[in-house]
């Protein structure tokens, strides 16, 4: 176990330009900035999160671009809106009152005091490319999936500029240009022989993790599980959820089996982020279930990719899994992208009065298989 886990295959030689470019535009926007996207080249809007922005930024976007700002967002967050609209992503306009950096925060958040939100209509859809892009951004931020947006003839002096192609590329990007940056032997309760493998984009992103217990066999089938970070769940013991029995018992299972890998993936609930996940919450405590609270926030029900996981794997030397999953868009998502699922092993453990509801949800809505 002191060898190294990894020797080959090599990672996938990517252009990291436009990987570190997007990065750069996600720290912009998660601090109120503004960035200007381009489409083959040309400027085609400047953007802002419709979460981060204040007037003052709202202000500087309507001198400097060609019309007047607009708000791009997911159709999920839409059709939460009442707004009749097709496609990913829509434009939408305020006919009532001004559009404010205050009005453009309770359009993206249905948990912002205010009062209701009228005046608002669809004048787009499905949305232009830089509109996608611009949503797309804010998703990669981990930010509520709405953008303030105006058209650009041109590039502002200093601004960041970014591909929108690249914006849509990018969660495929990242994954394909994840590498191991550092391994060591961290002994664990339930499996003494362990070591984590860390991984990270050749952009400097986020780490997902490898938990290589006992001597999987390559050669064979491994036992594995896909778990996406829970920081309620996996750290603090909430009850919310069935993440942090899941995690243990996994760890415990795979070091009786004799070895295999726990990948800890860094998509927090569902894929939105744990800030998302919290409002999220507020929203079920208001009555809606699990999935109908990430459609209210602007989110897919699962934002969640699993080509991350395939790429660790692959970087691993494992081509072929027993999979330890209730879900079977797990299974569906390694199969997608080459690794071979032999056999679907049942994860279930007991529910309690605070996560029986979000279990049954998961079952009934989202295919899970108790």
């Amino acid at each position: 176990m002191n060898r190294p886990l990894i020797l080959n295959p090599a990672p996938h030689r990517l252009p990291a330009e436009a990987l570190v470019t997007v990065n750069r535009a996600i720290a912009e926007i998660r601090r109120g900035g503004m960035i200007c996207l381009t489409i083959e080249g040309q400027p085609a809007a400047l953007m802002l999160a419709a979460e981060a922005t204040t007037d003052s930024c709202l202000q500087r976007l309507s001198e400097i671009s060609d019309g007047a700002p607009r708000l791009a967002m997911s159709v999920r967050r839409a059709e939460a809106l009442g707004l009749s609209a097709e496609g990913k992503v829509v434009l939408v306009e305020s006919a009532g009152e001004a559009l404010t950096a205050p009005l453009a925060a309770r359009v993206a958040d249905p948990l912002a005091p205010g009062r209701p939100i009228g005046g608002l209509s669809v004048v787009a859809t499905p949305a232009p490319l830089w509109a996608e892009a611009a949503v797309a951004l804010v998703k990669h931020a981990r930010l509520l999936p709405v953008a303030l947006t105006s058209p650009a003839s041109q590039l502002p002096a200093g601004m960041l500029a970014v591909d929108g192609q690249a914006v849509l590329d990018h969660a495929k990007q990242s994954a394909l240009a994840l590498r191991r940056v550092a391994e060591a032997r961290v002994p664990l309760a339930d499996a003494e022989e362990c070591r984590v493998v860390a991984f990270r984009p050749a952009d400097g992103g986020i780490e997902h993790l490898a938990l290589v217990i006992g001597q999987p066999d390559r050669e064979a089938p491994v036992l594995a599980r896909l778990h996406s970070e829970c920081f309620t769940g996996d750290l603090l013991g909430s009850l919310r959820c069935d993440c942090g029995d899941q995690l243990k018992g996994a760890i415990a299972a795979i070091a009786q089996a004799g070895g295999g890998v726990l990948l800890y993936l860094a998509q927090e609930g569902r894929g939105i982020g744990l800030v998302n996940k919290l409002r999220a919450y507020n929203l079920q405590d208001d009555g809606l279930d699990t999935l109908d609270a990430n459609l209210q926030l602007g989110f897919d029900d699962d934002e969640r990719l699993y080509l991350p996981a395939v790429e660790m794997l692959r970087l691993l030397g494992i081509g072929q899994v027993r999979l330890m999953t209730n879900n079977p868009a797990k299974v569906e998502g390694l199969t997608r992208y080459g690794v071979a699922v032999t056999e679907r092993v049942p994860h279930i453990f007991p529910a309690n009065d605070h996560n029986r509801r979000y279990l049954s949800t998961k079952a009934a809505r989202s295919g899970h298989l108790f």
